[in-house]
């Protein structure tokens, strides 16, 4: 990725360019910390151009770092998926890949330190227990009656919770803070917890794992990041992230900084949901084109290019709010258009005849690959008697301002020649089965000999030739813009779109055998596709990425 298609300014690198002026910082070091449990979305990836983009921006270092400190959730194939996104939306940080587990030691001893310093104590409250401690915001909280327990006492439970001898639960590490402060999070959170799971890395070396609130502090501190963005929800956070690297003394004391999470229309953005969509199988798997994951919308057929563009445009910002889908596939639609390949393709297909065209004859005519990209060159289209063409381009008694095919009435077939509706057959259920047309000779090239204007324009597939494709046709996941708003108590599962998917067999255009999977293509006046992974052979497998235009609109209008 260039530097020159970075994030625009926002008030973050307000933030950073008075660091540099001031002398605080010479050097940018930011980082991507996924947890690996699961697989990344698409709120994901404005993190990632945030945090990536913005150490290309100022010339500096992005590490990927995963915070892998809940073994019983992650997975091996959840540290791959996200590495190959981050690659794919074009992002490199090169040898700087990190784990949380890889700091356990020196966690395990700041710990310790805490501990020795009087700021840290083993307690053997339950969670349910520590929380009725705790209280609420409005009154203080009742301080654990382990809270003064001598340093000595706890350093020797502390060990033994690491040598195995507790069950989970029994005992967990806690920070002495202020159990009198208006943030909860500073009401002595608990640093270390017992957890007997096997770990994807270190296996069972481990039976105690510190708290995301103790490591990803310290994480950035070890790799000496300078800005630690993080999404709002972090805000309450960030007093213990201070209050944790200045009570341990360290050097390197980055600046957490916080911005709106992305919040998308007609899905859901928790990693939680997702994995249940996934477990109940609501969804085909973290990779369905219908998830918001970064794995399905590059099968579905998205671009990077289209990805970047519209974390872009919705920027960096300090105030939550739910973005209309329709611009992501806006974006999406302006760089399928600079780069797809055009095919003409049929999904309800319906038979044309041209009287006057010999039985036996055949030819093709030349159909332009990308009229935005003149380097794409030309392709041959063949072309013979019997055509399909699409079901919706025929009317029996056209309505007004019908501009297709209906009886007496003319046309142009896209790239070939004009033909005129003569007659039409209907099958045994009085579903019109055949249009019979005459073609004017003069006209190959779809240009009228006398200069005539013909309003209509239409596509169409050779019948000889057409090729045999399974399409799949996606829709919106949900069918309510904010299914997870609910308040009548409603699962946000009560409102999957029950039509999110609909499988067709389509008729193409030959120019199509051999794409490979991954391949993206605009059906023409009907939408984008892309070439599905489960094509193999002559089975060639279709998914909807994106219609020409947006469907919902006129829904969304009333």
């Amino acid at each position: 990725m260039d530097k020159e298609e970075t994030v625009s300014k926002n008030f973050i690198h307000d933030i950073i360019d008075a660091d540099i002026e001031s002398g605080r910082h010479t050097n940018v070091i930011t980082r991507f910390p996924p947890e690996p449990n699961g697989y990344l979305h698409i709120g994901h990836a404005k993190a990632i151009c945030m945090d990536f983009g913005t150490a290309l921006k100022y010339n500096g270092v992005c590490h990927l770092r995963f915070d892998d400190t809940d073994p019983a959730k992650e997975d091996e194939e959840f540290v791959n998926a996200i590495q190959d996104d981050v690659r794919w939306l074009g992002f490199d940080w090169g040898e700087h890949l990190y784990y949380a587990s890889d700091y356990f030691e020196r966690m395990y001893d700041c710990a310790v330190r805490l501990i020795k310093n009087g700021k840290a104590y083993i307690c053997t409250l339950s969670p349910e227990e520590f929380k009725e401690c705790r209280g609420v915001p409005t009154r203080p909280g009742v301080e654990s009656p382990h809270r003064n327990r001598p340093a000595e006492e706890s350093l020797g439970l502390f060990e033994r919770m690491r040598a195995g001898e507790f069950g989970e639960g029994e005992y967990v590490l806690r920070a002495r803070v202020d159990m009198s402060s208006p943030n909860l999070h500073m009401r002595d959170p608990a640093l270390f917890r017992i957890k007997f799971a096997h770990h994807h890395r270190h296996g069972d070396k481990w039976c105690i794992y510190p708290i995301y609130d103790f490591a990803h502090c310290l994480e950035d501190s070890f790799e000496g990041i300078t800005h630690s963005f993080c999404t709002l929800e972090f805000e309450v956070h960030r007093p213990i992230y201070d209050w944790i690297l200045e009570a341990l003394g360290e050097e390197c004391r980055p600046q957490q900084i916080e911005f709106a999470r992305l919040n998308l229309s007609y899905t859901v953005m928790s990693k939680r949901k997702l994995q249940e969509l996934v477990e109940t199988e609501a969804v085909s798997g973290w990779d369905d084109p219908r998830m918001p994951t970064i794995a399905g919308l590059r099968r579905r057929g998205y671009t990077p290019t289209a990805i970047r563009n519209f974390c872009e445009r919705i920027g960096i910002t300090k105030y939550e709010s739910l973005t209309d889908v329709a611009l992501l596939e806006h974006c999406l639609r302006e760089d399928l258009n600079k780069t797809s390949a055009r095919v003409m393709g049929v999904l309800d297909p319906l038979k044309l005849i041209i009287d006057n065209y010999p039985e036996e004859e055949e030819e093709s005519f030349n159909a332009v690959n990308n009229p935005e990209d003149e380097s794409a060159g030309m392709r041959h289209v063949p072309f013979s008697r019997e055509l399909y063409i699409e079901r919706g381009d025929f009317m029996e008694e056209p309505v007004k301002k019908f501009r297709r095919l209906g009886p007496g009435r003319e046309v142009r077939l896209r790239y070939a020649c004009l033909v005129t509706c003569t007659d039409f057959v209907k099958d045994a259920n009085g579903n019109v089965s055949e249009v019979h047309c005459t073609m004017d000779m003069d006209s190959r090239g779809g240009s009228a000999p006398d200069g005539r204007k013909v309003q209509g324009t239409i596509h169409w597939v050779s019948a000889k030739h057409a090729v045999e494709v399974e399409i799949r046709q996606y829709d919106r996941l949900f069918s309510v813009e904010n299914p997870v708003a609910a308040k009548d108590g409603s699962d946000f599962k009560d409102y999957l779109n029950p039509d999110s998917l609909k499988t067709v067999t389509g008729l193409l255009e030959p120019s199509v055998i051999g794409l490979e999977p991954g391949s993206r293509v605009q059906f023409e006046r009907i939408g984008y596709f892309c070439v599905d992974p489960d094509s193999s052979g002559d089975r060639l497998v279709f998914n909807l990425t994106v219609p020409l235009r947006d469907p919902w609109r006129k829904r969304r209008n009333g």
